[in-house]
């Protein structure tokens, strides 16, 4: 007995096969958002905490020139993406609708080789990420609070 196998069919398949990998891209989005950014009980917030975080999270080969931490839970910055606690932005961004305790991280200057050497600068704001399929994937480092 000869089956016969529709084009359906074989769509399904493919997309059984591909499931996956996009689930395994997702979370490899989200995992190196948190690996850049997620910090929810820093130690100290100054400049050697920065450098030490710099290192620790490998973003100083090269130097990173800036790169802000998030000091919250996950489900409030995991909200962001949805309206638990997020809101439209610009483009494909959601603006947070609470404000973060964060501390941002900056190159002194110099040479983009190690040894980095970081300023710190201590902030408590509403941030701006980008999210895939609810998931955060970015910060957007350039976003400033409008004033109220």
């Amino acid at each position: 007995m000869v089956m016969f196998l529709s084009p359906l069919f074989f769509v399904f398949m493919l997309g059984l096969g591909l499931t996956p990998l996009t689930l395994a891209q997702e979370d490899y989005g989200y995992r190196h958002f948190l690996s850049q950014h997620y910090d929810p009980q820093p130690k100290g917030r100054d400049d050697r905490y920065c450098e030490n975080m710099m290192r620790r999270r490998d973003l100083t080969n090269p130097c990173k020139e800036v790169n802000t931490f998030i000091h919250g839970s996950k489900n409030d910055i995991k909200g962001i993406c949805d309206d638990t606690n997020g809101k439209p932005g610009e483009g494909n961004l959601r603006i947070s609708k609470s404000s973060f305790q964060i501390t941002t991280c900056k190159h002194k200057g110099g040479s983009l080789r190690p040894p980095c050497r970081y300023r710190a600068t201590k902030g408590y704001r509403v941030i701006a990420i980008g999210c895939r399929n609810d998931w955060p994937t970015h910060l957007q480092e350039s976003f400033i609070t409008p004033a109220q």
